[in-house]
């Protein structure tokens, strides 16, 4: 985990906002999360914090929690990490424990809030991984289907394009970021499935 450190480090040293009279949600995970520029103005009936940091694994989304999200005491927590796991081939079994250790942690560290878990997203560049991927995201909604009340499954790729069959226009070139129009997708899927419902004070 040393090689995250130095962003680690300049994220803990972002002065915490006083919080304001909306829901906190902060966004934690990788770079799908870091470079959403636009948080706050494609969910502005939240006040949103972005702790995404590049490169980062569920796995390391665990091992950073503690450092960087209970002090920002957050009304709801959302998450996307597990993509950077497998694409590190991982198994998607693995994943699925760091989820269990990450809802532990939020649980310990946050109270029971609400939690919105995004779908680990299909993408271009690791089509050879889409099996993966596709068990991964299976056995992780079952999980929280079964034994987490608080959290919620965010599925993205539905509508991100049919099974196996991207849709260009929504990724960088290098065929795993998010394009704008990706982010639109996300935001509009992350409110109808879950945020919608906290959206007032």
């Amino acid at each position: 985990m040393y090689w995250y450190e130095d962003e680690i480090r300049q994220l803990e040293s972002k002065q915490i906002p006083i919080k304001i009279n909306k829901k906190r949600v902060v966004f934690y995970g990788s770079s799908s999360i870091r470079l959403w520029e636009n948080l706050d103005t494609d969910f502005p009936e939240f006040e949103t914090i972005n702790r995404g940091f590049g490169g980062s694994t569920l796995a390391a989304c665990c091992w950073f929690f503690k450092r960087l999200i209970p002090q920002l005491k957050p009304d709801i927590i959302v998450i996307y990490a597990g993509d950077n796991d497998i694409g590190d081939g991982r198994h998607p079994e693995e994943v699925y424990l760091c989820f269990q250790n990450m809802m532990q942690l939020i649980n310990r560290f946050c109270r029971a809030i609400p939690v919105g878990f995004i779908s680990v997203k299909a993408s271009i560049s690791r089509i050879q991984l889409y099996s993966s991927i596709e068990y991964t995201n299976k056995i992780i909604k079952a999980e929280i289907d079964l034994n987490y009340p608080a959290c919620t499954f965010i599925d993205i790729n539905e509508a991100m394009g049919e099974k196996g069959i991207f849709e260009q226009t929504l990724y960088e070139t290098d065929g795993l970021h998010l394009s704008s129009d990706g982010y639109k997708i996300w935001a509009k899927e992350i409110m109808r499935q879950f945020l919608g419902q906290y959206g007032h004070p």
